[in-house]
């Protein structure tokens, strides 16, 4: 089976609440040659899925959004 790259990021507030979020690793094993900085967060509307989703769905789902949001940056 092949594997996919997924990345897991906690966002924790002042107030203790917290979020997790699933997607594609921005944080890599070798870092890229030139420092990037965040530009730009984008949230993507809430959506719900069904417990029984296979994780290769969920990241079609994500790469999906992906798309649209970089279609919309051009």
């Amino acid at each position: 089976m092949k594997g996919i790259p997924l990345q897991l990021m906690t966002v924790i507030l002042e107030n203790g609440e917290q979020g997790v979020f699933i997607g594609l690793p921005m944080v890599r094993e070798t870092p890229p040659e030139n420092k990037n900085q965040i530009s730009e967060i984008w949230f993507s509307d809430v959506r719900e899925i069904p417990n029984t989703l296979q994780v290769s769905v969920l990241m079609e789902m994500v790469q999906a959004q992906l798309c649209q949001c970089q279609g919309k940056v051009h």
